[in-house]
């Protein structure tokens, strides 16, 4: 096997969280116009139907079978708290307070996933992923001040987004045992289809609103459910199982940066230049957590190597 053939799997995993990632950042965007004609809970309750319908689809053309029962109690912890309770919270919490506030507060996630998993799922934390969070962290300071309003944020809003990055950071933890039982799709269908029946007490709200939504929020829902959910999560779940927790929860501080960027170009906000540099700040903290010393980087590759080579001379001696 070539060393390009070892180093697929890898950058698969690199592009599937880049994907992840980017459509993440489109959801806030999204979110903003939706929210104008949807309800948290109708808008979560349409968001996750949409995105279980197309998860569904995709299922059956590939003849995904049923996850082992030894997947199901991470599939339905995750698709409570994150596919439910998440997006409901959160879509609260962003009526409550700025968009710079609620991503500054939200941000602690992948801060709880890394405590998270090297509690619950015994995940390392080397001193590069630690100092990556760090910077990427303060950069989303950075980006969630500079987006605020006049600084004064509702008791409610700021406990609802806070809510949302727990609600985020156990779903994670909860999902990533589960992937070593089940595909990415299977994880990523199930668990939505257990948020959509979380939230089905919101339908009576969705109906109304549909009905006097304007075309533009109803297609942005949509947008939201087959792509950064239904997509963007395969992505992630299919990138997780191949990487640690808390590797994968420090990636998400890339989408404060392209928010930035996103809402310059399609909302035309013309970020200042302390947005920009948080937002920079945001990706060096990513490069460096996702970034591994070179010994260790080489050592990945030329192990296999040499394993290769051993069991090569060893079928020619016998």
């Amino acid at each position: 096997m070539s060393t390009q053939d070892r180093r697929r799997p890898a950058l698969l995993a690199t592009g599937a969280a880049a994907v992840t990632v980017v459509l993440w950042a489109s959801a806030f965007v999204s979110i903003r116009s939706a929210g104008e004609a949807y309800s948290p809970g109708a808008l979560a309750l349409g968001r996750l139907a949409s995105g279980a319908l197309a998860l569904g689809v995709l299922c059956l053309l590939r003849r995904e079978g049923l996850p082992p029962r030894t997947a199901w109690r991470g599939i339905v912890i995750s698709g409570l708290l994150w596919f439910g309770c998440y997006m409901i919270v959160l879509n609260w919490g962003e009526q409550q307070v700025d968009a710079g506030t609620a991503a500054l507060l939200v941000n602690i996630g992948p801060i709880l996933v890394a405590l998270l998993a090297s509690r619950l799922l015994g995940d390392s934390m080397p001193p590069r992923l630690l100092v990556g969070m760090a910077v990427s962290f303060a950069g989303a300071v950075a980006v969630g001040l500079s987006m605020s309003g006049d600084g004064r944020a509702p008791v409610l809003g700021v406990l609802l987004c806070l809510l949302a990055a727990v609600c985020y950071a156990a779903g994670v933890v909860a999902q990533k045992p589960a992937l070593a039982r089940a595909t990415a799709l299977q994880v990523t269908t199930w668990g939505c289809l257990v948020g959509t029946v979380a939230c089905l007490p919101f339908s009576g709200q969705l109906l109304d609103e549909a009905a006097a939504a304007p075309l533009s929020a109803t297609l942005n829902m949509l947008y939201l459910g087959v792509f950064p959910t239904a997509l963007a999560f395969t992505t992630w779940a299919y990138a997780l199982a191949r990487t640690t927790a808390s590797r994968m929860g420090a990636t998400t501080y890339a989408v404060p940066a392209l928010v930035v960027v996103m809402s310059w170009v399609m909302l035309d906000e013309v970020p200042g230049l302390m947005t920009l540099a948080g937002g920079a700040l945001c990706l060096a903290g990513v490069a460096v957590s996702r970034s591994r010393p070179r010994a260790q980087a080489h050592a990945a590759v030329v192990e296999p190597v040499a394993r290769g080579r051993r069991g090569s001379r060893n079928a020619v001696q016998r």
